[in-house]
This record gives C-alpha cells, sequence and structure tokens, in this order.
C-alpha cells in the first residue's frame, strides 16, 4: 500500500483534507435550491462515501511498498478491528445526520459552531489521550498543540458570532436546534479515534488493532452503508424541517441531482483517504486537528460564493477578518508543534 512518511507532505494531505471536509455541503446547497431534501441527498452522498473508499483500497491500498496489500491485509483482519472501523462509521454517520439537523432547525449560526466546533475540540483531545493511553508519549510540543487548538476555537466562536450578526433580526434559535447540535458534537468527536484503534499500531499511533489505513477506512465506509437506512430511513419519516419524503420522491431525481449527491460523499471520503495515509507521519492528534477545522473553510465558501453576508451589519468584516487571522495562526502552531 501507499502511505505517507514525509511530515512536510503528511501535513499538506491533512489540510487537503479540511478542504475536502469543508467543501462537501456546497454539493448538498447545489440540489437544495431544486428543493431536493438532505434526506434524499444523503442516499446518494452514502454511495459516494462507499465506492470512494472502495476505489482507495483497490488502488492506493495495492500500490507502494508499505506493509500489507488491501487483499492480504482482509485475509488477516481481526473481528474486533473490523468491528472497532465499522463502529466509527456508525458513530460518524449518526452524529452527521444530527449536525444537519441541528443546522436545519437552528441555522449555521448555532448548528455549526456548536457542533462542529464541540466535534472538533472534542476529537483532538480523545486523539490525544489515545495516543497517550496506548503507551506511546506525544512526540510533539503540548502546549503549542493546544495553543493552535485554542486559536482555533476562537475562529470558530468569531465564525458563530459573524453568523448570529447576520442573522440578529429572525427569529430565536429553538431549544431542539441547541440540543441537536450538542449531541451532534458529542457524538461525531469519538468517530476518528474509533478507526485509528482499528488500525494496525505499525501505521499509527494509538491503534490497538491489525488492519492497515485503507482496509480501516474501507470498513469505516461500511458503517456508514449499513447504518443510512436506519438512521436516514428515520430522517425521511420524521422530517425536521419540511414534508415526509419518501423512495418515490428520491426516484424523481434527474441524473445530475444523483451525481451530484454521489460527488459530495466523494470529496468527503477522499479528504478520510488523504488523513489516514498521513495519520502515521503527522500522528493522530495533529492530523485529526488540522483535517477537522473544517468550519471555517465552510464558511470560505460561504462568504466568497454563495455571498451570506450580502446583507450582515457593519463590523461584520473586522470579526470576518479577525476570525481568518487566527484560523491561520492556529494552523501554523499546530503544524510547528511536531
Amino acid at each position: 500500500m501507499f502511505l505517507i512518511q514525509n511530515y512536510a507532505i503528511a501535513i499538506l494531505l491533512c489540510i487537503l483534507c479540511m478542504v475536502c471536509w469543508g467543501s462537501w455541503a456546497n454539493t448538498q446547497k447545489m440540489v437544495a435550491a431544486k428543493k431536493w431534501s438532505f434526506e434524499l441527498f444523503y442516499w446518494d452522498m452514502t454511495w459516494g462515501l462507499f465506492l470512494t473508499a472502495l476505489l482507495a483500497a483497490l488502488t492506493l491500498g495495492n500500490m507502494g511498498g508499505d506493509g500489507r496489500a488491501f487483499f492480504a491485509d482482509l485475509s488477516q483482519a481481526a473481528g474486533s478491528s473490523i468491528c472497532f472501523a465499522i463502529l466509527g462509521g456508525i458513530v460518524w454517520n449518526l452524529g452527521t445526520i444530527l449536525l444537519t439537523a441541528a443546522m436545519a432547525i437552528a441555522g449555521m449560526s448555532i448548528g455549526f459552531p456548536i457542533g462542529g466546533g464541540l466535534a472538533w475540540v472534542g476529537g483532538i483531545v480523545v486523539n490525544f489521550l489515545l495516543v497517550e493511553f496506548s503507551g506511546n508519549s506525544y512526540s510533539g510540543n503540548v502546549g503549542m498543540l493546544f495553543i493552535g487548538v485554542l486559536c482555533i476555537v476562537i475562529a470558530i466562536l468569531l465564525c458563530g458570532l459573524a453568523y448570529k450578526r447576520l442573522t440578529a433580526r429572525e427569529k430565536g434559535t429553538p431549544a431542539k436546534g441547541i440540543l441537536l447540535s450538542l449531541c451532534a458534537g458529542v457524538v461525531i468527536m469519538f468517530f476518528y479515534g474509533l478507526v485509528v484503534k482499528s488500525l494496525d499500531p505499525a501505521y499509527v499511533s494509538g491503534g490497538t488493532g491489525n488492519l492497515t489505513p485503507y482496509t480501516g477506512v474501507f470498513f469505516f465506509a461500511v458503517g456508514i452503508l449499513i447504518s443510512t437506512p436506519l438512521f436516514n430511513g428515520f430522517a425521511m419519516r420524521h422530517p425536521v424541517e419540511g414534508k415526509v419524503v419518501n423512495w418515490k420522491d428520491y426516484r424523481s431525481g434527474s441524473m445530475r441531482t444523483h451525481l451530484t449527491g454521489v460527488l459530495g460523499g466523494f470529496i468527503w471520503m477522499s479528504g478520510m483517504v488523504l488523513s489516514f495515509m498521513a495519520a502515521g507521519a503527522a500522528n493522530p492528534a495533529i492530523s485529526y486537528a488540522l483535517s477537522n477545522a473544517a468550519p471555517v473553510v465552510a464558511m470560505l465558501w460561504g462568504i466568497f460564493v454563495w455571498k451570506e453576508f450580502r446583507g450582515a451589519s457593519k463590523g461584520t468584516n473586522r470579526i470576518l477578518a479577525g476570525m481568518f487571522t487566527l484560523f491561520i495562526v492556529g494552523l501554523i502552531i499546530i503544524t510547528l508543534s511536531n
């Protein structure tokens, strides 16, 4: 299989992962303009996620000279390791659907900063502890790591403040939206660590299983595939916004609409593959920290492409400038902490 051993290249791949994880939602926004609900979009996205993970395993997982090839790894995979990776996919799937529901109710000004920010901060701590509890000491500067984390936490809070100013004249945030945001953040923070736990420690610090990164990502995608009928099926029958949708509605979508959803899954899972290609060289804590600064990338799309701040009040631009500055400073500090 093909893995990254160079730290500088690993950091670059983590940043590319961040871009992917902050960009996939553009495809959902594209189809939402055609009155295509997220629940319908999510089926196509699920196929995009799974097929991308499978393609990566069959290609990159069988290339290069690092460790076992994909099929050889499947033949020796332990059931416990497979279960951890699948559980990671199930956890991520539940959290992502909760986060989407939260944003549908409360808007991005509340849902994204609370849910995405809590998952991001909690995930860094979880992955840092995973490395420590595995018997390996964190190889970098812990103080610098968490100073960088603090910078990006403040950037995410400023992101929420900017959205709050934009929506100041709209109705108050329902308590249900805040609760869903908190639940989403708590759930999502554990998914990355579960997949790391399934991996062979020869490839990733903190791993206790016997899977290679590509096999771990593949079974992560299997977890998403098998849990989507349960989670998304429930969401279709009990939508938090709009009307109940069914398979007849899904079949009415155009080929372009379906392919847009598949593209969304391809973008997100490509980021996951890049992150785990680099996790061994960057270590899981830094890999997760850089990759999950995605909420600010999503803000960039919202500001410059979707023009979401066109009607914002005076002074919002200063908040956005401060957010971007802290974002860049945080990334630099995290990168230098190893």
